[in-house]
């Protein structure tokens, strides 16, 4: 075997889709007040049937209510609702929904065994083209968080969306960014490294990153970043399965949330288990099932999570 491939049985459940930025190339959002929000009764319908299947992880992922919108806060509530209901039915929540504040953050750490969000690049160019319109995307904002995950010792993932105009020193400098946060926390799990690929909600009208440019991306990634930090990728935005084992020749040690449907680019449906079993396999690589949340972080979590993280470890 050349080693090991790590994914996550997830399942993501998504508040609302409805978010006040309006980013170029988005093919998630919907325009506040044009759908209801998820009940608690529907997720738990959703929850409960998952308890059947070979499900550990919870995404939990929203489009975003305006700071000082009078709905912040029951947004907020639903969340932490949605991540305390998973909970309880046995599984381990990830929250992805936007900047939040300190107290925000410090209130989910609670209900979360990790949490996450996407750099996507630091470069204030895009507050000129395609952020244009999406005020959380100020990169100020977004290292913010990182530091606040790290203060509160929440492990985190974080990545980077590839192909929206930056350059390649961007991406440099965006994992230097986030190299440097690691080492002052050492709370970073993952990063990501997303290829942006065209959907059919899109204003933005410009083509696919090259998959083929990501072995190289990786290889350069992997030398900027601590050895402890995993590189993921989305096996259904490498649609080729010689670039996929590419990737991870490269060095990307990890496929991300497997569930039935990608949120964030529903234009490309994920790849089955037996699918990449079968890619893998064929190169060597065995693919291994993982928590949301790595062995070492297990001391950051209150007593209630350790629980529940110790007996998905000891099955």
């Amino acid at each position: 075997m050349s080693g090991i491939v790590t994914y996550s049985p997830a399942y993501t459940l998504v508040p609302t889709y409805e978010c006040f930025n309006l980013c170029g190339y988005c093919n998630f959002r919907i325009d506040p007040g044009k759908e209801p929000w998820m009940t608690l009764s529907a997720a738990e319908n959703t929850l409960q049937a998952l308890q059947k299947q070979d499900i550990c992880e919870i995404l939990i992922l929203s489009g975003e209510v305006h700071p000082k919108s009078l709905r912040r806060q029951p947004w907020l509530q639903l969340i932490y609702d949605l991540c305390e209901l998973a909970l309880r039915l046995g599984f381990l929540p990830h929250t992805n929904v936007g900047p939040l504040s300190f107290q925000e953050m410090q209130q989910l750490k609670t209900v979360n065994v990790s949490m996450g969000l996407m750099l996507e690049q630091l470069t204030p160019t895009l507050l000129s083209t395609v952020h244009r319109h999406a005020p959380s995307k100020i990169p100020e904002l977004r290292l913010q968080q990182l530091a606040w995950a790290g203060e509160l010792q929440i492990p985190f993932t974080t990545g980077l969306l590839l192909g929206i105009g930056e350059t390649p020193q961007d991406w440099w400098e965006t994992l230097d960014a986030i190299a440097q946060l690691h080492s002052r926390y050492r709370h970073i799990q993952e990063v990501i490294l997303q290829p942006y690929s065209p959907g059919n909600q899109q204003t933005w009208d410009a083509p696919g990153f090259e998959p083929r440019q990501l072995p190289e991306v990786i290889a350069k990634a992997r030398k900027i970043l601590p050895a402890e930090i995993t590189i993921q990728i989305p096996p259904n935005l490498v649609p080729d399965p010689d670039w996929l084992l590419a990737c991870i020749e490269a060095g990307a040690g990890d496929l991300g949330g497997i569930g039935p449907k990608d949120e964030v680019n529903p234009d490309y449906p994920h790849l089955t288990h037996e699918h990449l079993l079968q890619i893998l396999n064929s190169a060597g690589w065995r693919l291994t099932p993982r928590l949301p949340i790595c062995p070492q972080y297990d001391q950051w979590l209150p007593q209630h999570l350790h629980t529940v993280v110790q007996s998905w470890r000891n099955r």
